[in-house]
């Protein structure tokens, strides 16, 4: 009874599977795929045939066409070397029709014969303005608070007066020209406007070569020049530079002021400064005084020099021999340093220009100005750092007045202030 039972329930567990079944799997055979690999294989080849027989009929082709091109180009060849020789008729075609205009070659068409840079009229050698000029170029020599700068100057006429750029010799304790026959002389300072960056110096000597002055306005771009001076130092003193006049009254922002300036691709480095530009004459058209790139990058900027021309060269120096200023220079007498971040995030002060020192006499002193106060603004206009006090200040004229407003000890206080005249 009880082997029945069990058969019928095998049974009834079993009877719903399909046959050849059991409870690890199917037992029909594993389908054979040899045949589709076969197919594949066939396939593959065939392909492959037809790639390498399109490859042999591209070769022929890509041969033909050479060869056609070669033919085309040796004609093209030949009927330019007629034309070169002058064995095509005058007045005659490109072709037998008269059609010209069916050519769509590119020809090379004859050039002039390269020919030899002229000078301009009654203009010397690169060797006759060395020799010409060299002599009335001095070497500068300043010793500061805390170390020393060079420069260069030219002499301008046999009483010893020399001109050179203001930044050079800002803030000297001493100076010393070095002459080009080897003598050292002590000079003294006459005036200077930073506003030109103009400074003239004196000296006592005997012999002295004075350069001669050239007129600036008639320039024109492409003129040649030269540059000499003492590039990186006395080291190099008296070396010379060739190029060209790139540019004429080129506005260049210095000290805050907009200056009309002659732009040159002669070499100016470091120690430039003062020296000469002079045109093809010898004569000093300009004197050098940045080169770009001194204060926009690091690395500089090559070809990009400029030099202050020769028309405000004379109007400044002459102001400065006769009267030690030139006229009309605006100022408030206030110098001063931008407030630090952390000066005004640990001290909670105002942005604006720290006070250093304030000019004796002057209309800031009058209205009780002192060091250490801060200068938020002139008229509205935010003042953070002397470049943009001076750029300020020279909007004005002497004689203006102008609304200062002043931070110290924790308040503000506004105070009317008079716009001065520098050295006046």
């Amino acid at each position: 009874m009880n082997d029945a039972q069990n058969q019928n329930r095998d049974h009834s567990e079993y009877e719903s599977w399909e046959q050849q079944t059991y409870r690890t799997g199917s037992t029909r055979p594993p389908k054979n795929h040899g045949g589709l690999i076969a197919v594949l294989l066939v396939l593959v080849i065939l392909l492959g045939g037809i790639v390498t027989i399109l490859g042999f009929v591209n070769i022929r082709l890509f041969r033909q066409i050479s060869n056609a091109n070669a033919e085309t180009l040796s004609i093209v060849s030949s009927d330019s070397a007629e034309q070169s020789n002058g064995l095509q008729n005058s007045g005659s075609s490109a072709d037998d029709t008269g059609n010209s205009g069916n050519n769509n070659y590119i020809e090379i068409d004859k050039s002039p014969i390269s020919q030899d840079n002229v000078t301009q009229n009654g203009g010397l050698s690169l060797q006759q303005i060395y020799e010409k000029t060299i002599d009335s170029v001095v070497s500068i020599s300043c010793t500061l608070q805390g170390g020393s700068s060079t420069g260069t100057g030219v002499i301008l006429d046999a009483d010893g007066y020399i001109v050179t750029n203001c930044h050079v010799v800002e803030g000297a304790k001493a100076i010393q020209v070095l002459l080009t026959d080897g003598r050292t002389v002590n000079a003294s300072l006459v005036g200077t406007d930073a506003i030109s960056d103009l400074a003239v110096l004196q000296i006592t000597a005997e012999d002295l070569v004075a350069a001669e002055l050239g007129d600036s306005s008639v320039l024109r771009v492409g003129d040649s020049v030269v540059a000499i001076g003492d590039p990186l130092g006395l080291e190099l003193r008296g070396t010379m530079t060739d190029g060209i006049v790139s540019a004429i009254n080129r506005d260049i922002l210095m000290e805050g002021r907009s200056m009309s300036l002659i732009q040159t691709n002669a070499a100016l480095n470091s120690g430039n400064s003062g020296g000469p530009l002079l045109n093809c004459y010898g004569q000093v058209i300009g004197i050098n005084t940045m080169k770009m790139g001194d204060s926009m990058s690091a690395a500089g900027v090559e070809g990009l020099g400029f030099a202050i021309p020769s028309v405000t060269v004379k109007d400044v120096v002459n102001q400065l021999i006769v009267q030690g200023f030139v006229s009309g220079r605006p100022t408030l007498g206030i110098t001063g340093e931008s407030v630090s971040s952390f000066y005004q995030f640990y001290y909670r002060l105002p942005e604006g220009l720290y006070i250093t020192e304030v000019s004796p006499n002057s209309s800031a002193a009058t209205a009780g100005i002192k060091a250490d106060d801060i200068l938020i603004s002139l008229d509205g206009v935010r003042i953070t750092d002397s470049d943009t006090l001076k750029t300020q200040v020279y909007t004005y004229r002497p004689g203006q007045t102008v609304r200062a407003v002043i931070y110290r000890s924790g308040k503000q206080y506004t105070v009317t202030l008079t716009v001065g005249e520098v050295n006046s």
